[in-house]
């Protein structure tokens, strides 16, 4: 009964976060649900029936309980004094949160406001606001800087197809209400910085400089992106490239591309043979590396931690043990921030892209022997499929565009994604040792990297590359995923014997 007893509180915790997120649940609904799931117990315990069924009843109630509770205590509020001069032109101080987003025509500072300056007034406030500022602002993580700009409120947008982006509650997940859009910048002082990020921030700076002196573009910026999670070089034409065929996640540094580098050095070990141990040791290294060189941003150490967890599954080769571990880090990362299970895609795509490749890969793998397990082509092959299938409905939910040729593009590109990453670090230690001779030892990622741009470009090109999918409701998601949950905890039951689907 105990992994029972767990998922069914992460299950229902989970549910009271997202009915919260959808719906104005206030703490008396909360508390009214904990009452129901107390006197549930109270009448099981009088009744002396069934009471492993009411003690399961109980805690769904409790744990829906605290979720919606979680997710009432986490909402971002607005400030009454910055809320008064909407529309106005003002003037904020505060400290820069997180490395700033440089984009092609803008760069997005969020920033921890504390005081507000309009005319000769000034107050103090506490309140998050994205800086929208022109390009190359020269502001740094932790500076204390000093904005002018128009004051609003974030909107929703229609992304096409019928969809809209819930932008206020995209920003709300990092804690801003605000904008302050045309913003003049500058920096006044320093603010407290977390030293380790600074840290990673600095070696991300210096690891993309090194890319850049021994990459021509887009090759650089494709380099920059698998690596580093960084888009900046990679331009808009061939990032919608990469998005007709499905192939987005390769360029974020997703905690896919971190298993599949994973998986392939995992190859590497196991014919080296070292102790699963230590495979799982250094595949976990390798993992906090790549978090290390996005400069810790939350979705690279988000996708190390799902790669650690699928590394439990293959390692130990006991995939119900990788499942829990997904499903309390899940949890945990709800718990922390509840705004992300429901307004953060990328942390919906990691989570479901991990159970996928914990669910579904030994299976695939059994399925394809006539694919090579040379360079472990037949791991990598196995955990693009499974993955692929996992995050689908997901994709064209959010989406509302089906990459025609997406699986065979992600087979033909991945299989060098290991490769590739390890040449690209290569290369950027090349950049800033070598000078001028760096391009010579940066030719085999330049192969590599070439190779993925010309895939990807041929197979867009290609008729019906992508198709158009209507929207569709949130709940047909909940009840295809719930579908595909159900049945593999079926296909556990009746085949016990099959190392795969467990949960």
């Amino acid at each position: 009964m105990g992994p029972k007893i767990l998922w069914v509180i992460v299950l229902g915790f989970l549910a009271g976060v997202f009915l919260r997120s959808l719906f104005p649940l206030g703490s008396s609904f909360a508390l009214f649900a904990a009452l129901l799931g107390v006197a549930v117990l109270f009448l099981g315990v009088v009744e002396k029936r069934r009471l492993p069924t009411v003690v399961i009843i109980t805690l769904a109630l409790l744990a829906f309980a605290g979720g919606v509770a979680r997710m009432n205590s986490a909402v971002v509020v607005s400030d009454p004094v910055l809320t008064n001069y909407l529309g106005s032109k003002v003037t904020i101080e505060g400290v820069v949160l997180s490395e700033p987003d440089a984009r092609e025509a803008s760069t997005r500072i969020s920033v921890r406001a504390g005081t507000f300056i309009y005319g000769s007034a000034t107050s103090t406030v506490d309140a998050g606001v994205l800086v929208i500022a022109s390009s190359h602002t020269g502001i740094l993580y932790g500076d204390r800087v000093r904005a002018k700009g128009t004051l609003r409120l974030p909107e929703a947008f229609e992304t096409g197809a019928g969809r809209d982006f819930n932008y206020p509650a995209f920003l709300a997940k990092d804690g801003i209400v605000y904008e302050l859009a045309f913003a003049e910048v500058e920096t006044v002082g320093e603010g407290p910085r977390n030293p380790l990020k600074a840290v990673s921030i600095f070696l991300k700076e210096k690891y993309l400089e090194g890319i850049a002196l021994s990459l021509p573009e887009p090759h650089a910026g494709l380099a920059g992106g698998i690596t580093a999670g960084d888009k900046r070089g990679l331009g808009e034409e061939l990032s919608d490239t990469f998005r007709t065929v499905g192939l987005t996640h390769i360029i974020v540094l997703s905690g896919y591309n971190i298993m599949i580098v994973v998986f392939g050095l995992g190859w590497l070990f196991s014919r080296l043979r070292f102790p699963r141990w230590v495979e799982f040791v250094l595949g976990v290294s390798i993992a906090a590396f790549f978090a290390l060189m996005t400069g810790l941003a939350s979705a690279s150490v988000r996708a190390a931690a799902m790669a650690s967890i699928a590394m439990v599954g293959k390692v130990t080769s006991r995939v119900y043990l990788a499942s829990r571990a997904l499903a309390l880090v899940a949890a945990l990362m709800v718990l922390l921030n509840p705004y992300i299970l429901v307004f953060d895609i990328g942390f919906q795509l990691s989570v479901i892209a991990t159970w996928g490749l914990i669910a579904f890969s030994p299976l695939v793998h059994s399925k394809l022997p006539f694919v090579t397990e040379r360079f472990a082509l037949r791991e990598i092959a196995s955990a693009t499929i499974a993955t692929q299938l996992a995050v689908l409905p997901l994709l064209l939910y959010q989406s509302g565009a089906f990459p025609l040729y997406a699986l065979p593009v992600n087979l033909l590109v991945l299989i060098v994604v290991p490769w590739a990453m390890l040449l690209s670090a290569i290369a950027a230690i090349s950049g800033l040792v070598l000078g001028p001779l760096a391009p010579i030892v940066a030719f085999p990622a330049y192969i590599l990297l070439a190779y993925a741009v010309g895939v990807a470009q041929l197979f867009a090109a290609l008729p019906l590359a992508s198709l158009a999918i209507p929207a569709f409701s949130a709940w047909w998601l909940v009840l295809v995923y719930g579908t595909i949950f159900g049945g593999v905890m079926v296909i556990k039951k009746n085949h016990d014997g099959v190392e795969g689907p467990a949960v």
